[in-house]
């Protein structure tokens, strides 16, 4: 925890005078007790009203400025907390918008999400009451019993007994409940993808019938996370009744030898009184360190899996961040013995070597799995090469930088996504100063102008989250249409088709073919879809088997000519 201190620095005036403050509070009601047993002596044993009420106005006194102390100290822990957590929030989204696809699927996007939201929220917490009561709890103890002295050395003894008991008990339950916060966590991480994966695969779920298989999963992973909080939660109820039974103890022997003291007279009545009052603030104060204890013991589990995100280094690094000059003469891609695997696991890719030359239009076809998207995935760096390279416009991909890179290149994923908002928002993502002729032109290349002009407000027609709110065929021709827009130079269309009805991915093609100048790579299961291309790369098992034309590799690559059997292309 104590390495996002950085995230405070912002702050370090409004860490200084919140405890100061709320320490303030805390030394006026150190006072008050004393205040009450002189009252008891002096004034209520003698009659003496006067007394009585000029002191119960001091101490009303100390009670109004230890409330304006403390709501100082309160909008202090306001506002750093919630500044704390924003700007963490701030750096730990930009830092995961950094990491690569690797770290990604590693992590994982529910557990991220967990991070980014509980997590962080434990932190803020623990910020808040940091300056609230870190500092004010402790002193409360240390000043009452330092008090408990000042009034009978004897009598403090009791004092000096019943507190370390506190504190064993405290520093127990912390030792044995740390395990149980960390791995709660990860039980809700569970539950976090559970729900997810409920909530974005319905449809399929219903379609499958297996509403009660998966409402059974959940329920498992919410038991266990629920089993893991009543043992916590368990741990943790012992800390309140402990410490006030050891307070209360105290405080009866407190009354039983006070008594026997002010029997003998070495004891005034206000001074039992008084004594009774710290023990009493050391028990609240006790009470509150241990919910303390709870508060940052969660923090600290917390904090270690910020960390961890933060820790996490992108394994694709931008090493230029200057634009480079690329060869006129080259190729668009060239890949040169380029293999590639997923973590520990198998190659995804071996030894793949092909060249695309500048406005040529590459099909790549193959069995599922055989490697077609992790292909296309290492031309824009999404991930790196295990060995070989990736060559664009005759430049190794790592040498670019990753804006220079990705500026060339338009990329409509398997997954059809739009981002919320409306028609014209998302294909301003490929091109934020167009107009709506271009808006029309690119709707119309990608076969989607038919749909969208028939809608009640065009191109301002409404977006929901992921474009749930249209087909997979509409979503397919508007994320091709938003790739359109940014005029790439090289389009990658990976599996963006198998949504659509043969006749408009036929009309789609047709529209690619015409615009010049572009290097095009489509990935289909069709050979229709790429039967036309003036190379096709075929893909089997990580390898590539075969490339060339139509014609070229029905003479001399038996896969393609088995692919092109089962879908009557011969």
């Amino acid at each position: 925890m104590f390495r996002l201190r950085r995230f405070l620095k912002d702050y370090i005036v409004l860490l200084i005078v919140g405890p100061l403050c709320k320490l303030t509070e805390a030394v006026l009601e150190l006072f008050i007790p004393l205040v009450t047993a002189d009252i008891i002596n002096n004034g209520v044993l003698k009659n003496d009203a006067s007394y009585v009420l000029s002191h119960g106005a001091l101490m009303v006194l100390m009670g109004a400025l230890g409330l304006g102390f403390a709501l100082v100290c309160q909008k202090s822990a306001s506002i750093a907390s919630q500044g704390f957590g924003t700007k963490l929030r701030n750096a730990m989204f930009r830092h995961i918008s950094t990491l690569s696809h690797a770290e990604l699927d590693k992590i994982g996007t529910p557990s991220l999400i967990t991070r980014m939201t509980s997590d962080i929220n434990q932190l803020q917490l623990a910020v808040a009451m940091l300056i609230r009561l870190v500092i004010r709890a402790p002193f409360l103890v240390i000043g009452a019993l330092i008090m408990a002295c000042t009034i009978d050395l004897k009598m403090s003894i009791i004092f000096f007994i019943a507190s370390p008991l506190i504190a064993f008990v405290l520093y127990t339950v912390m030792h044995k409940s740390v395990p149980f916060f960390k791995d709660m966590q990860g039980k809700l991480d569970r539950v976090s993808l559970l729900s997810r994966e409920n909530l974005s695969g319905n449809r399929v779920i219903r379609a499958f019938n297996k509403q009660d298989e998966d409402a059974h999963a959940f329920e498992r992973a919410n038991s266990e996370l629920a089993h893991t909080s009543v043992r916590v939660g368990r741990i943790s109820a012992l800390l309140s009744p402990v410490t006030y039974i050891i307070a209360q103890l105290a405080i009866i022997a407190i009354v039983w030898f006070g008594s026997v003291n002010v029997n003998a007279g070495s004891l005034q009545t206000g001074d039992i009184i008084a004594l009774v009052n710290y023990m009493t603030q050391i028990l609240l104060a006790m009470i509150v360190v241990s919910n303390l204890v709870v508060i940052f013991t969660k923090a600290f589990a917390g904090a270690a899996r910020v960390n961890e995100v933060f820790d996490t280094m992108p394994s694709v690094q931008e090493k230029n961040h200057q634009d480079i000059e690329t060869d006129s003469s080259a190729p668009a891609v060239e890949f040169r013995n380029v293999s590639f695997g997923y973590g520990d696991g198998g190659d995804a890719l071996r030894g793949i070597t092909f060249t695309a030359g500048r406005g040529s239009t590459i099909g790549i076809i193959g069995g599922t799995g055989s490697g077609k998207s992790t292909l296309v995935s290492l031309i824009p760096r999404f991930y790196d090469t295990r060995d070989g390279e990736v060559l664009v416009y005759g430049r190794n991909v790592v040498e670019y930088p990753f804006a220079q890179l990705r500026r060339v290149m338009g990329i409509v994923p398997q997954k059809a996504v739009l981002q919320s908002g409306t028609i014209r928002s998302n294909m301003l993502w490929g091109n934020s100063s167009a107009d709506d002729e271009e808006i029309e032109r690119a709707l119309r290349t990608a076969q989607a102008y038919e749909f969208v002009s028939k809608l009640p407000d065009g191109i301002d027609s409404e977006v929901s989250a992921g474009g749930s709110n249209y087909s997979g065929g509409q979503r397919q021709r508007l994320t091709i249409a938003r790739a359109i827009m940014k005029k790439p130079e090289i389009l990658i269309l990976d599996d963006s088709a198998s949504a659509l009805d043969m006749a408009t991915d036929a009309a789609l093609r047709a529209e690619l073919a015409g615009m010049k100048g572009m290097t095009v790579f489509i990935i289909s299961q069709r050979v229709a879809a790429v039967k036309g291309c003036d190379k096709i790369l075929v893909l089997d098992n990580a390898c590539l088997v075969g490339q060339g034309t139509h014609e070229e590799l029905l003479e001399n690559c038996s896969l393609y000519r088995e692919i092109c059997s089962s879908q009557g292309m011969e």
